[in-house]
């Protein structure tokens, strides 16, 4: 029985509405009088629900598709503008118990080198970090509860928060760890954590529990309902994400969907973020050996259409995937990107990119310089604003201003002042002279003069060589 309320995984993710969703999407891929309407249900920014965004993913008529496209820029333009919030992944350890078929670091895996970073290392790490310029962070693990247990994860969290480096720090810690319990996430909450991600892997029961034989991550329901029980321990902003390829695309895109519609109708408050990963080649790790993985033309579809059906959420790609691929899906709706990430236990203080604890192959490895220039080139404003997760712009807080469109009284010229931050000290010459031409023109955009007069009051005393302004 399908209900989004409910609290038990199989029945807010239930596999029959999903086979029911994917059928009548196939009998109505066709019908143009519902395709429009749909379109113009989602041009009033509301969503779509899961089964009407089916509608539109099964649809292969070309200029249909444009519209999607057309109207996915438009409302990713209308909640976030131009802004892109950078970030980068800091793997901490590789150690884990389960037997995900997927990962490297699955615990049959007897060649890769396992490693755990001690409190120095990790400290290293995120000077490293900070001398890049970055300023929010996503911390990674794997789950093995003697070698990484939450106490372990919280210490860490209290040394990443607790280095200052010439101009740096890294103002936001979200975490990426495995499915945990509530008195756990209520522990996170009170460390300080700004959003914590899990992805599902996937939403097909059966296929999870054959992807997964062995360890605690093989229980779908306890992973499926993680996201509840942090929201219980008190985490304002969750991150959901599949691992596309894994399986039938149609089939995850409809269960990820349904996953937001319950946060929405359970908890009040749906994704801060949706991430869209795509299984990549790693140590051990054949992407070709399944069967489900998708073309960069269904990808951008499908990127085109989480951003119409959940126009609210932030959308995160990461350098799995290359520039060109980055850049094209920026347009239709993704607002969040890492740069000059490594995913290697360690990969940030060496000089050369470490490969033998990778959890997969980077696509796109150019440095956080050349990105953040790649996105200003392209007109976005590279922001590593982290405000509204200090200032207490959480949860349905955060929801409220930007579905009422007042977010932006406060994110533009903060992203204006965190580029400002990363221009002064950071930037090579030639990144810094397109920065300061953007920051002029953009400047001009901030609608309310009061707030424009303060943010430039504001980047003068940032050139004077006062820090960390926000509204």
């Amino acid at each position: 029985m399908y209900d989004p309320k409910s609290l038990k995984a199989e029945e807010f993710i239930s596999h029959e509405e999903i086979l029911e969703t994917l059928d009548y999407a196939e009998k109505n891929k066709n019908n143009v009088e519902l395709i429009d309407e749909i379109i113009k249900k989602a041009e009033s920014l509301k969503g779509l629900t899961h089964r009407e965004a089916s509608v539109l993913l099964a649809c292969d008529i070309p200029e249909k598709i444009q519209e999607l496209y057309s109207l996915a820029e438009k409302i990713k333009k209308g909640f976030y503008g131009n802004r892109i919030v950078m970030f980068a992944p800091l793997y901490l350890s590789n150690y884990c118990v389960n037997g995900c078929t997927y990962c490297p670091y699955h615990l049959k895996n007897k060649h890769i080198a396992r490693k755990k970073l001690t409190q120095e290392e990790v400290r290293k790490e995120v000077v490293a970090l900070q001398d890049m310029g970055h300023k929010r962070i996503v911390i990674e693990a794997g789950e093995d509860p003697v070698n990484n247990p939450i106490e372990y994860i919280l210490e860490c969290i209290e040394t990443i928060y607790s280095i200052k480096h010439k101009n740096g720090d890294i103002r936001r810690v979200n975490v990426n760890i495995a499915a945990t319990s509530v008195d756990n996430y209520r522990k996170l909450k009170e460390a300080g954590i700004g959003t914590y991600i899990l992805f599902q892997e996937t939403y097909h029961k059966e296929s999870y529990e054959m992807l997964h034989p062995t360890g605690p991550k093989h229980d779908y329901a306890y992973h499926t309902e993680a996201m509840d029980r942090a929201m219980d321990g008190g985490v304002d902003d969750v991150g959901l994400g599949v691992l596309f390829g894994l399986e039938r695309y149609k089939y995850e895109f409809a269960g990820l969907l349904m996953h937001a519609e319950h946060l929405e109708a359970a908890k009040g408050v749906g994704p801060h973020t949706i991430s869209v990963p795509r299984i990549k080649a790693a140590d051990d790790i054949d992407p070709s050996t399944f069967a489900n993985g998708i073309d960069d033309e269904i990808f951008a579809k499908l990127c085109a259409l989480i951003r119409v059906s959940v126009p609210y959420t932030g959308m995160i790609i990461s350098t799995r995937e290359s520039q060109a691929v980055r850049e094209n899906v920026l347009r239709l709706g993704v607002s969040q990107i890492s740069g000059a990430s490594r995913t290697s236990v360690g990969g940030y203080q060496d000089e050369e990119r470490p490969t033998d604890t990778e959890q997969f192959d980077v696509s796109d490895q150019r440095s956080l310089d050349e990105v953040v220039r790649w996105l200003m080139d392209m007109g976005y404003i590279p922001s590593f604003c982290t405000a509204c997760y200090r200032e207490g712009r959480t949860g349905d807080r955060f929801m409220k201003l930007l579905k009422s469109g007042q977010i932006h009284n406060c994110c533009q010229p903060n992203a204006l002042m965190t580029l400002k931050e990363y221009l002064m000290d950071y930037a090579s010459e030639e990144t810094k002279k397109v920065g300061e031409t953007l920051i002029e023109a953009e400047l001009d955009r901030i609608p309310k003069e009061k707030v424009r007069l303060i943010c430039e009051d504001h980047l003068n005393k940032i050139e004077e060589g006062i820090r960390d302004f926000r509204f």
